[in-house]
């Protein structure tokens, strides 16, 4: 069986399909499990008018799709299927509609129903929009409008903790107006990725954007193939991030399988999409506001833009997203920052009631969303699509944040820099924090003072005062499972904190260590608050002895499987790293330079 799979085509009038509640006043669409039309909510209302009658199942022609070449996997050209067929009822609807002209208003459970429409998916577009099929808008046909990859990895639609959507834009040439894009011929790469973290208690969520001209490993990745066999793409080693995509046949499981390696984060699912989804997404929703602080005109973009506030959608849109040579210091890390502009406007517009209420726009929100889209089998129908939709929709606006994972100019490249390495320094703070659920926005923080008061008395241990580095003693013992991680350690702290009294106490007893621990005195308190603050240990990290120890005992700092390397925190900051860069979604006020 091909692994690549559409949902199941329907025959269905919509029309049929819309059938009159009596308890709120207005048509509903009703589905069975089969995606036949359901019989009327009420037996006594359907007994009273009559079975309406059904029109016969009709299909829709299907569009012409472009022949030649290879893709990347599950992208489209112009798909197969219409729009939907007409609007009419039987006498027998008319007979309801006419009973329910005479019934008392809706009551408030109407609106209870349409709350499934408010929060479309997450800070991604993409994602964002999926919550916009629920409801009324559920047609059995955008199913049709759906592909599906099998990337071997059978997640459910989700579980009680984190979730992680990748969200992959590739540049391949793909879908009707997009020949003057990309690269002529290309199989496409993972031209834009983000990956969108959304805590386990659903209070906060972090978009991270990966920059494609990093330079990275690409682990070996297993590909399902069209007869149903699996091939193992081999891995590459020192390559762009956008090669994770499309190159050497890889599909979008290999940049799931790059993305784990790099952030040590679980992926749950991916969206892909290609360059028709920014543009329909953003004329569906009625244009996209965006500013810039200079006048742009981009040879490559071809966007022509004055200084200020615009509402863009369609081409125009879709040019300001690729738009990198005009703004910033030209280059991918300040498309970015105009991609979360973006995204962060359209999030807004999607949530906005103009949106939510009009249901022709949820409908072409819907319509454009499911044809936009390619995922994987866990979430590859609209009621799972929906299901996820209802636990991304939890998250509050003020509580979503953008970054992009930090990098910095590849020194190999000389004086042109053409491509960037990952800031260890920096990144693995960050990825910390994301996978410890801390959120990137100052909202969470004051939502968490109360447990922080409360922690307050376990983290005394860290509060007084620091010994200068001069008189901290401390012997360093490997627990960590890598190799010379005591002597990186002890060379680190010797040479860039100066405790010149740290030694290499070689093996811990017993192997390898979960987590870091550093064993003290009381009469050393001041000396372990000095290396916690220089190693970035978390308070549990700290055991305390019941006795005083000799003035020139040693502490012993055990490093555990957390260790990461010499200068890198040990534990998740409570503040992202200075310099990193980020927008958070809810911020109106954000104008590309």
């Amino acid at each position: 069986m091909d692994a690549q799979g559409r949902g199941r085509a329907g025959g269905i009038d919509p029309a049929d399909q819309w059938v009159f509640d009596p308890e709120t006043g207005s048509y509903e669409l009703r589905l069975d499990q089969t995606g036949e039309p359901a019989t009327a909510p009420r037996e006594a209302s359907a007994a009273a008018s009559g079975p309406a009658p059904r029109t016969s199942p009709r299909q829709a022609p299907a569009r012409p799709k472009p022949g030649g070449g290879r893709t990347v996997p599950g992208q489209r050209g112009q798909r197969a299927g219409g729009t939907a067929a007409g609007g009419r009822r039987g006498a027998g609807a008319k007979a309801t509609a006419a009973a329910g002209r005479r019934r008392p208003k809706p009551k408030k459970k109407a609106a209870r129903k349409k709350k499934v429409l408010m929060w479309t998916g997450g800070t991604i577009g993409l994602v964002l929009v999926v919550c916009t099929v629920g409801g009324y808008l559920l047609y059995q046909h955008l199913n049709d409008n759906i592909d599906k990859i099998d990337v071997g990895i059978n997640n459910s639609v989700f579980d009680k903790g984190p979730l992680n959507i990748l969200v992959i834009g590739t540049d391949k040439r793909s879908g009707k107006g997009n020949t003057g894009y990309g690269d002529d011929g290309s199989v496409g790469h993972a031209d834009t990725t983000v990956l969108f973290h959304v805590s386990e208690d659903r209070t906060n969520a972090t978009a991270l954007s990966i920059p494609r001209d990093m330079i990275t490993d690409i682990p070996d990745c297993p590909t399902k193939q069209k007869n149903g066999s699996t091939k193992t793409i081999p891995g590459s080693k020192g390559v762009r991030f956008n090669e994770s995509l499309g190159q050497e046949d890889r599909d979008p499981g290999c940049t799931w399988r790059t993305v784990e390696q790099l952030t040590g984060l679980k992926v749950s699912h991916f969206m892909m999409a290609d360059f028709n989804a920014v543009k329909e997404l953003s004329s569906a929703v009625g244009g996209v506001e965006v500013c810039v602080a200079k006048d742009i005109n981009d040879r490559d973009s071809h966007l022509k833009m004055a200084k200020g506030r615009h509402t863009v959608e369609g081409e125009q849109a879709l040019a300001f997203v690729r738009t990198r040579h005009s703004v910033g210091f030209g280059g991918d890390l300040s498309r970015i920052e105009l991609q979360q502009q973006f995204l962060s406007s359209m999030l807004r517009k999607m949530k906005s009631g103009d949106t939510l209420t009009n249901p022709k726009k949820l409908y072409d929100l819907s319509d454009a969303a499911t044809n936009s889209l390619t995922v994987d089998t866990g979430i590859g129908s609209i009621s799972k699509l929906t299901s996820l939709a209802k636990e991304l929709r939890k998250v509050n606006l003020k509580n979503v944040t953008f970054a992009t994972v930090p990098v910095l100019d590849n020194p190999a490249d000389g004086k042109q820099h053409k491509t960037v390495i990952l800031d260890k320094p920096k990144a693995e703070p960050l990825f910390a924090m994301v996978r410890q659920d801390v959120s990137l926005t100052e909202e969470k923080e004051k939502e968490k003072k109360a447990q922080e008061q409360a922690d307050a008395k376990q983290a005394a241990l860290l509060q007084g005062p620091k010994a200068e580095p001069a008189k901290v003693r401390v012997k360093i013992l490997n627990g960590s499972g890598r190799v010379g991680a005591a002597q990186e350690t002890v060379a680190w702290m010797q040479n860039s904190k100066a405790v010149s009294h740290s030694s290499n106490g070689g093996n811990a007893a017993g192997g390898k260590k979960d987590k870091t621990l550093l064993e003290f005195a009381p009469n050393q308190a001041d000396q372990a608050r000095r290396v916690a603050e220089d190693m970035g240990l978390p308070v549990d990290a700290l055991k305390q002895t019941t006795a005083d120890a000799p003035p020139t005992a040693e502490m012993t700092l055990t490093l555990g499987a957390d260790f990461k390397g010499a200068g890198v925190p040990v534990s998740a900051p409570k503040k992202a790293p200075e310099g990193i860069q980020k927008v958070e979604a809810d911020d109106e006020n954000i104008c590309a330079k």
